[in-house]
């Protein structure tokens, strides 16, 4: 054997269903897909044969319309997440928490088919504190001993009802990566130990089992791993980490495989045949380029035609043309056709919804299936929670603080966005934690400071809205476990409370409730409701104006 080598360790995650060149929501070619991420497998497999690995780290079986047809439409088939990744010969996979969302039965049969190790050393069961998923998994390449261990984001009670999760427990990262470091280093005598992270660099919630973002603190604080690849949290971006006299790169090759990270262990061998790492190079390689695997292409084209015929089905018609960007300074006909739908299908007395995209649009016209995943980009459930007034003033509270600023005058920015180096402004928050509400009449005033915004009304109905009165309030899964922490960390509501506040779930997800809707009604006629506005006007009218023409220029 050559005393030194290299070993490539090929990345991708969040690819969410990108499997072909051709995004069916949107329904014309794109890039990325996991079609073009095959060709540079197969071509460094050629130079570097059984000396690469590819690896995936999660949130694979939710996103296009390709995994809603293969999880729910025609289930008995196997699941194209497993075909794909067992077609490009995958080595070993982390789940995401989008993957334990499309429920016990998907994820379970899913684990079934694919020929790979599927990981999660910090996902353990309740009863008997054993892993529910292999917490790590050992590859010998070239006389080398690698070990990957598999963590799973553990604030996934704040974001999915306990029927997508019964029975496991989530762990905190650090401390369990801690643990199985010990364990590969000493009981397996690893080589090399490279974390598989479906967890982001930092950030997000902290919660009681650990942080939701864990990755630039572990390399931090855990001795003994070499290499972190994590996801997540869609972050492109590589780091290095200086503990304990290593450097340690931590890299995220962000999402729908678009890119991948591409590791290389530098290795040597000791006067005694032992393997020893030297040093690792890592980078982030574009796929938007590379060519389309005409193989792969092949292979899937029955599942293609299929995924496209169901997603072209017409199911209505709108009058006029939605877009989420309208929901953001106003009422909006997007966010109203929502709330409409939620407050219909579940009689509540207030709706509260946010845009899950930042700037999508669906045209006037026919509506498709595909429109669909537009229209509500998760497989959410719906909610409906008791709250009080009270409850309901601060939630809102908080989610229009992550939104606009405190003005002092009519030159002041009402958004909360930023400048980048290239002249573009940007949002500074996430669209999908941006809460609006129907159901009540209610003003936003954009001069005072949080805490006092903001000031209901009354009931659409004409009825007295009161703080201490309690109210039946529709919102999706996400939000009614805690997603967002507008539950907790606005309404004040503690976590382990909001089950008992549950008054009702739909057996159906979102979308499906959505299409039903469509279907029924037919023409979907997309008013807006103007429940809401931003004062004093003398203020926000020429701040929104403004502020909307720097986050989308006009063409």
């Amino acid at each position: 054997m050559k005393p030194f080598f290299d070993i490539k360790i090929l990345h991708t995650t969040d690819v969410h269903g990108c499997f072909f060149p051709f995004d069916f929501i949107e329904r014309k070619p794109c890039s990325g897909s996991m079609a073009r991420v095959s060709s540079y497998v197969k071509r460094l497999r050629k130079k570097y044969g059984r000396r690469l690995l590819l690896v995936d780290g999660g949130d694979v079986l939710q996103g296009q319309p390709a995994c809603y047809y293969s999880n729910y439409i025609d289930p008995s088939l196997p699941n194209v997440a497993a075909e794909v990744l067992n077609y490009m010969r995958y080595d070993v996979q982390t789940i995401g928490n989008h993957d334990i969302e499309t429920g016990r039965a998907v994820y379970d049969k899913y684990v079934g088919e694919v020929h790979c190790e599927v990981l999660a050393a910090n996902v353990v069961d309740t009863a008997t504190l054993q892993s529910r998923f292999k917490p790590y998994a050992i590859r010998e390449v070239h006389g080398t001993r690698i070990a990957f261990i598999g963590m799973l984001t553990p604030t996934i009670p704040y974001w999915l009802h306990e029927t997508l999760w019964q029975g496991m427990t989530f762990l905190d990262i650090v401390a369990t990566t801690r643990k199985w470091v010990a364990h590969v280093r000493q009981t397996e005598q690893a080589d090399v130990v490279v974390g598989l992270f479906h967890s982001g660099f930092e950030g997000g919630i902290a919660g009681n089992t650990g942080n939701e973002n864990a990755a630039l603190e572990t390399a931090r604080s855990v001795a003994g791993i070499d290499l972190i690849l994590c996801g997540h949290d869609h972050r492109l971006r590589k780091a290095t980490v200086s503990a304990g006299g290593k450097h340690i790169d931590v890299i995220n090759p962000s999402s729908n495989a678009h890119y991948l990270s591409e590791s290389t262990l530098h290795m040597a061998r000791d006067a005694h045949g032992r393997s020893r790492l030297t040093s690792i190079d890592t980078q982030l390689i574009c796929m938007d380029n590379e060519p389309v695997d005409a193989d792969f292409m092949r292979r899937f084209a029955p599942t293609i035609t299929q995924v496209r015929r169901y997603a072209d089905r017409e199911i209505g018609s709108l009058a006029r043309t939605l877009r989420t960007r309208d929901c953001f300074f106003g009422p909006a006909p997007f966010n109203s056709l929502i709330h409409d739908i939620q407050l219909d299908y579940t009689k509540a007395d207030i709706s509260l919804n946010a845009p899950l995209k930042f700037d999508v649009c669906i045209p006037k016209g026919p509506v498709r299936v595909s429109d669909l995943f537009n229209l509500y980009t998760y497989e959410n459930q719906l909610y409906v929670l008791r709250m009080t007034g009270q409850e309901i003033r601060s939630l809102l509270e908080l989610s229009y603080d992550q939104w606009i600023a405190t003005m002092r005058s009519p030159r002041d920015h009402i958004m909360l966005m930023q400048q980048a180096p290239d002249g573009q402004w940007h949002w500074r928050n996430l669209a999908f934690n941006f809460d609006t509400a129907a159901g009540i009449d209610y003003e936003v005033n954009v001069a005072r400071p949080h805490g006092s915004r903001i000031n209901i009304l009354r009931l659409s109905s004409g009825r007295p809205f009161a703080d201490e009165a309690h109210y039946r309030v529709a919102m999706n899964s996400y939000r009614g476990n805690g997603g967002g922490e507008l539950l907790t960390r606005g309404a004040g509501i503690p976590l382990a409370e909001i089950p008992s506040r549950i008054e009702s779930i739909s057996p159906e997800d979102q979308r499906t409730i959505i299409m039903a809707y469509i279907e029924r009604l037919h023409t979907i006629p997309a008013t807006t409701h103007h429940n809401w506005r931003f004062v004093p006007e003398s203020l926000a009218l020429p701040a929104l104006a403004r502020d909307r023409r720097l986050l989308f220029p006009p063409f």
